[in-house]
């Protein structure tokens, strides 16, 4: 059976989530602005999160709520094992094509 690779904006979610030290929805989307220059709408990311969720490479912790959030509670990200393996997986995949390719597309900066 062939691995499931993530598809690029789960991909930079899941590393935006590594990258996180608290992983809160607003904080990811910011690591997603500051590092890879990719605007998210907090709707996008939520449904790739639920969607990768369901696909069991990511899962959270429900945090009590605060008096400066009115109470309500949120959702702290962290990547499986399975995540990280996808992950992984996907890396070294993307190496494998990338190999060789200097010629053709020049060095990385």
């Amino acid at each position: 059976m062939a691995p499931d690779f993530p598809g690029e904006f789960e991909q930079m979610a899941l590393l935006a989530i590594l990258r996180c030290d608290e992983a809160y929805a607003l904080n990811v989307i910011d690591e997603l602005e500051s590092t890879a220059t990719r605007s998210a709408s907090r709707g996008a990311l939520y449904r790739t999160l639920d969607r990768m969720e369901k696909k069991g490479w990511v899962g959270f912790e429900m945090e009590e709520g605060t008096p400066n959030r009115g109470g309500h509670r949120r959702r702290r990200f962290f990547v499986t094992p399975a995540g990280l393996e996808v992950l992984q997986k996907s890396r070294n995949a993307l190496h494998r094509l990338w190999d060789g390719l200097d010629p053709v597309l020049g060095d990385v900066e």
